[in-house]
């Protein structure tokens, strides 16, 4: 299991913005090491993000994607208080989740 993400939510006029920083070493399978060994791929395939139960993001992400990524996305609804969760998943089987309650934008 991953590091825990760093999620933040805030809803203004209806739309809720999430921005997420996922913990995660995306190794392509390119790279090498020291001693010349390539290092084996290790990469989120999948993100899913949920409010209310309800799927607000499903995403596919690869190789080409940074170590610890950073997404934002918005959704309309959501209201303070409320929950959104998000989830990924990477090519080893390996998972993590974590949900942060909705704040009010100012």
């Amino acid at each position: 299991m991953g590091s825990p993400m760093k999620i933040r939510a805030a809803v203004k006029d209806g739309i809720t913005e999430v921005k997420v920083l996922m913990g995660h070493a995306m190794e392509t399978g390119l790279r090498k090491d020291a001693d010349g060994a390539l290092v084996p791929a290790w990469f989120i395939t999948e993100v899913l993000a949920k409010h209310q139960d309800k799927v607000v993001l499903d995403a596919q992400f690869g190789t080409a994607v940074s170590k610890d990524p950073y997404l934002a996305f918005r959704f309309k609804g959501g209201v303070k208080g409320e929950k959104v969760s998000v989830t990924w998943l990477d090519n080893k089987g390996d998972t993590r989740s974590d949900e942060v309650e909705i704040t009010e934008k100012v």
